[in-house]
């Protein structure tokens, strides 16, 4: 169940993660140059509306079009979801998401459908025209039909939240995010659940609390912290350097293992993230945008004008608390087997087969973090022994086929294993000064 969840979040996230930068852009502008922002414009904020009611929901919608059916999905994705742009006042993430996909899927079974009917030389008109007439057919029937199904939809979500809110409930949120970003869905419920609220929220507030529930780094820095003070043998060795990727890199999947090794640890994490939003809710904060990474330096690029101490407030008030319910666990709990046990639960390593590894894949859940991370440092020991190996990173369901070797974290194995059912699969449970990177390249060597 948690791989189909797993696969299913990493849908979601991949529409869009590699829109990112198109958000923070939006969030900059609009952080900026709105009448309330850092440096007032008339002519630069005419950019704010545009972006987030059309650019942005097209783009997800061509991305979702794009995972589903390559190019031509992507198009018809975004041809459907104007449709659901015209006849909206509000943004169209949440059916961007839904109508992207859908429509390069119905695409594609018409692609399978006409694949060996259409006569010799006549493929790129058909082509053309059945993706015309599809995305001329979808995006009115959005406009009339479907669009204002979306929209009652996210109306009634909207006034759910906002009850929640209203009746101060928000910081019970903590009891399910922080367990599920511990078992790698931090980004499914970041970008794919909390995210279109924010956005939606932002339309009409100008800020929202949504993009802090998931992104907020100090939960998983008390843990660190308390592994730091308090912890023994590798535990204590490792956590400064978690603390710096964690906390300014943004990376939070660092810390995960952290917990792991002691599920207890889960009680510091919801303690801190409970507190954290307590905090938030209490003193207003907000962001402008999602900050991706979840880095404090992005937290605070994200804040509006006025509204960068709240921010930090929730921060520190989330790192203490969890610090100090982490340190009470480590103080009865702790052992100096700590995270070499946990390690000890994997697998011991396969013998690599007998054949010429010639690429390298560095594999995570969103393919932009923790791989990235993991696969530099792979990357400078493997040419540090001399060795002409190509290493890259990857989202765990975007694998190449021309991979020798897979190194993934522990919980994704059985989702690399199968799309890759023949490839050398090398699991790993912390990401920094994790052993598994030198005995890898001594394989490789020998």
């Amino acid at each position: 169940m948690r791989e189909n969840i797993q696969r299913f979040g990493r849908f979601l996230s991949g529409m869009v993660m590699p829109n990112i930068s198109a958000f923070i852009a939006w969030g900059l502008i609009t952080t900026l140059f709105i009448g309330t922002g850092w440096l007032p414009n008339e002519t630069f904020v005419k950019l704010v509306d545009p972006m987030i009611l059309y650019l942005l929901p097209l783009l997800i919608a061509y991305t979702g079009g794009r995972m589903v059916h390559g190019v031509r999905g992507g198009v018809i994705g975004a041809v459907t979801a104007i449709g659901l742009i015209v006849g909206a006042s509000k943004p169209q993430f949440l059916a961007a998401m839904v109508m992207g996909p859908l429509a390069a899927y119905v695409l594609r079974k018409i692609d399978e459908f006409l694949a060996d009917k259409i006569p010799s030389g006549f493929e790129m008109l058909v082509n053309n025209f059945t993706a015309g007439i599809l995305g001329a057919g979808l995006s009115m029937l959005c406009l009339v039909g479907i669009g204002p199904i979306f929209g009652a939809f996210s109306d009634a979500m909207g006034s759910a939240v906002q009850a929640i809110v209203d009746q101060g409930l928000l910081p019970l949120v903590s009891l399910v995010i922080e367990p599920a970003k511990i078992l790698f869905l931090n980004n499914a419920i970041n970008h794919g659940v909390l995210g279109p609220l924010g956005i939606a929220e932002v339309a009409t507030k100008g800020q929202s609390i949504f993009f802090l529930l998931e992104a907020n780094p100090g939960p998983g820095l008390g843990v660190l912290l308390a592994c730091w003070f308090f912890g023994k043998g590798m535990v204590k060795e490792s956590a400064p350097g978690a603390i710096i990727i964690h906390f300014f890199g943004g990376i939070h999947e660092i810390y995960f293992p952290y917990v792991l090794m002691n599920p207890l640890l889960l009680l510091s994490v919801i303690a801190g993230g409970l507190t954290g939003v307590a905090t938030f809710t209490l003193l207003g904060a907000g962001l402008v945008a999602a900050p991706s990474p979840g880095s404090i330096i992005a937290l605070t690029a994200m804040a509006p004008k006025g509204g960068l101490l709240p921010v930090w407030a929730g921060v520190i008030t989330s790192t203490i608390v969890a610090l100090l319910v982490a340190a009470v666990v480590l103080k009865f709990t702790n052992k100096e087997a700590d995270l070499e046990g946990a390690k000890g639960q994997v697998k011991e390593m396969k013998g690599l087969r007998q054949v010429s590894v010639k690429k390298i894949v560095f594999a995570c859940d969103a393919g932009m973090g923790s791989s990235a991370m993991g696969a530099s440092t792979l990357r400078k020991k493997i040419k540090a022994a001399g060795l002409d190996i190509e290493v890259v990173h990857s989202a765990i369901e975007e694998v190449p086929a021309d991979v020798d070797l897979i190194v993934t974290h522990e919980s994704l194995a059985q989702r690399a294993h199968q799309d890759h059912p023949n490839t050398e699969i090398v699991t790993i449970t912390n990401f920094v000064g994790a052993p598994e990177y030198d005995t890898l390249v001594s394989r490789l060597t020998k």
